[in-house]
């Protein structure tokens, strides 16, 4: 793919020092909308599968033909017209990523409905809040827990008094079918005939870091105009010979979404749901994906997870062959490439290593899909010269998931790729990420101040022109320029127009001596050793930075055993001298990474770790900053009392 910014070549993207964009691949039309998108892949391949269905017995996959799944999706979206809902109308959705999500998802947009996600870690006010904002009629949950708790909402709160739940686990699909008997199918013809791509399809709660959860409406043209270019940006990936893909992202997150529209949208992929990961392992063995989306914190476990069960020489094995794929995959990034000694390395460990850690993705693995948050190099390089490509890419809720990817052919580790088809990233005076296409959502539910923060007007730049398809940036009304979508992320873009994200706007720390510290670089960094789960690096108008850290319990028995260490619980680790000597090697590790005004100089290992449960995670896995700096304001202090 040609880069220059001269470049004549059709679909060939445009660079400009603070601005690239990448032109349609496919396009976009007003009947591109989520029915369109099943009745396509069942006009033009309906006897080949479109998902895969464990069974509860045996635990073997069988696969559904895309005809089959459209025939169920239609007799589910008849019972939601059975119960009421009118086109507009908001579905909950409360569950585990699982088949019965997908069915409930395509049924709620055969109906002309708005579906809404809930993560089925939230709270009670959490849930109210979501359920009375999106002013939701029915709900769909997992199980009994849920089933009581929002029903107690709707019997304690008047604005939820008419809220219906049904439960997965008390037959709900049942149900919902078997209400649809006596609907016609012209209802359901008409209903899918009056929707357009500028419909509403969905409104994802943000998980947020700080304050009340903002609802991003999404249309059916974000999902579908982004998924169809998709398909045909990376062909590789999406459109190769039995595409399959196993989803164990939460399917109330918006990646997860796009997983799954993604593979409707492509020719012949096949979807599988992961609703446990703690049967990951087995069922990636089972189901045998070709490629895997997921965050990075699956990566770092696969990783950490072997480097801490190889033990004695096993370990100086997998370390040595864990340089070499780094090595490795770097030299393919020169000219001369890999030297003859290094690829002969390399295939050793490929038999003795490498063979085995793809073994754990399944066996046939190609490339994995990492987004969520950043990878960093070391790992991108790693897995890369172990056999499998890393294809980082970044993107928000408000942007329907992706907005940027590496591409298979055009891939720049310790970057989050090149814009989507369709989509335009450009670089404000102060480094924001600005982002505007095909994918950026409409605003925030039922808030227009929210709404108008999130958005800027900026004169068009005159980049130079390339053949090809208008990426066609959202224009403001009556304007003169492109309205872009504030990513709150800073950034900068290379010569080649390779996005790399460096922190985050509203996070970057000033020391008291007047030095910007982003954090991500040395949090990412520290989050690598394999007792490390969670990284919060503090430093505002103090003398230096510093961290506090939590151990990962998980890997914390897998250490302590290749160290020859006894047993001991987290708690009684973190005063272990020899596990604060293990973390200082690491924080010194991760400080090479940055100047020494920017290093850790001072940390301290917490008796807990940040989860969900205790408030000081995202559903999503983010640190929730400004929680976790009031909750440990005197752990934050007494770090400045050794300095």
């Amino acid at each position: 793919m040609s880069q220059e910014t001269n470049s004549a070549e059709a679909g060939a993207p445009t660079v400009s020092p603070r601005e690239h964009s990448t032109p349609l691949l496919v396009p976009a039309h007003a009947a591109m909308t989520a029915p369109w998108a099943l009745a396509e892949r069942v006009r033009t391949n309906p006897t080949g599968a479109v998902i895969a269905r464990k069974s509860s017995v045996g635990g073997r996959w069988r696969d559904m033909s895309a005809q089959a799944f459209r025939d169920q999706v239609r007799e589910v979206a008849a019972g939601l017209v059975a119960l009421g809902l009118e086109p507009g109308d908001a579905l909950g959705i409360m569950a585990h990523t699982c088949y019965e999500w997908t069915l409930l998802d395509f049924a709620a947009w055969e109906a002309g409905l708005v579906v809404v996600p809930i993560y089925e870690t939230s709270s009670a006010e959490q849930a109210r809040w979501i359920l009375t904002d999106a002013a939701v009629r029915l709900v769909v949950v997992e199980d009994q827990p849920m089933e009581t708790m929002l029903t107690a909402l709707a019997g304690q709160d008047p604005a939820l008094a008419d809220l219906r739940v049904l439960s997965l686990a008390r037959e709900a699909i049942t149900e919902l079918i078997t209400a649809g008997k006596d609907v016609r199918a012209a209802e359901l013809d008409a209903r899918t005939a009056q929707l357009t791509s500028t419909d509403l399809a969905t409104i994802v709660y943000t998980s947020g870091t700080t304050g009340r959860p903002k609802g991003a409406e999404l249309t059916h043209g974000n999902l579908v105009h982004l998924c169809v270019n998709a398909c045909a940006h990376v062909p590789e990936v999406l459109e190769a010979p039995e595409t399959r893909t196993l989803l164990f992202l939460p399917l109330a997150h918006v990646l997860g979404r796009f997983v799954e529209m993604a593979i409707v949208c492509s020719s012949a992929g096949v979807l599988g749901h992961a609703p446990n990961v703690k049967n990951l392992v087995t069922d990636l063995a089972s189901f045998r994906p070709t490629f895997v989306p997921a965050v990075p914190r699956v990566f770092e476990k696969i990783y950490n997870a072997a480097d801490a069960r190889a033990t004695g020489a096993k370990q100086k094995v997998f370390r040595l062959a864990a340089k070499t794929a780094i090595a490795y995959s770097r030299a393919l990034d020169t000219p001369a490439g890999p030297s003859r000694g290094l690829r002969a390395q390399r295939a050793a460990f490929d038999r003795l290593v490498f063979s085995t850690l793809r073994s754990l993705l399944g066996g046939r693995v190609t490339h994995v899909i990492s987004g969520g948050g950043p990878l960093g190099e070391r790992l991108g390089h790693f897995y890369r010269g172990a056999g499998v490509t890393v294809l980082e890419g970044y993107g928000l809720t408000e942007t329907s998931a992706p907005c940027t990817v590496n591409l298979p052919a055009a891939t720049r580790i310790g970057s989050v790729g090149l814009p989507l088809p369709g989509t335009a990233v450009r670089l404000d005076d102060d480094g924001e990420v600005l982002i505007s296409g095909i994918g950026v959502f409409r605003g925030y539910h039922n808030n227009p101040e929210a709404s108008a923060e999130a958005f800027v007007t900026l004169p068009d730049a005159a980049p130079a022109q390339t053949a090809g398809t208008d990426p066609a940036p959202t224009k403001a009304a009556g304007a003169s320029g492109t309205r872009w979508l504030r990513s709150g992320d800073i950034g900068t873009l290379d010569a080649d127009g390779f996005l790399h994200i460096t922190g985050r706007k509203k996070e970057l720390i000033v020391t008291a001596g007047g030095k910007n510290v982003a954090p991500a670089v040395l949090e990412d960094r520290l989050r690598g050793h394999p007792l490390v789960s969670q990284v919060l690096v503090v430093g505002d108008n103090r003398p230096c930075i510093g961290a506090l850290v939590t151990l990962d319990a998980e890997m914390l028995p897998l250490w302590l055993s290749s160290h020859g260490l006894p047993d001991m619980d987290p708690i009684d680790a973190t005063k272990d001298p020899r596990v604060r000597a293990a973390l200082e090697r690491a924080v010194a590790r991760a400080n090479e990474a940055v100047s020494r005004a920017e290093s850790i100089r001072t940390f301290t290992v917490l008796p807990g770790d940040f989860t969900e449960a205790n408030g000081l995670l995202t559903p999503s896995l983010k640190v929730r900053r400004d929680e976790a700096t009031k909750r440990f304001a005197k752990e934050i202090d007494e770090l400045y009392t050794r300095v």
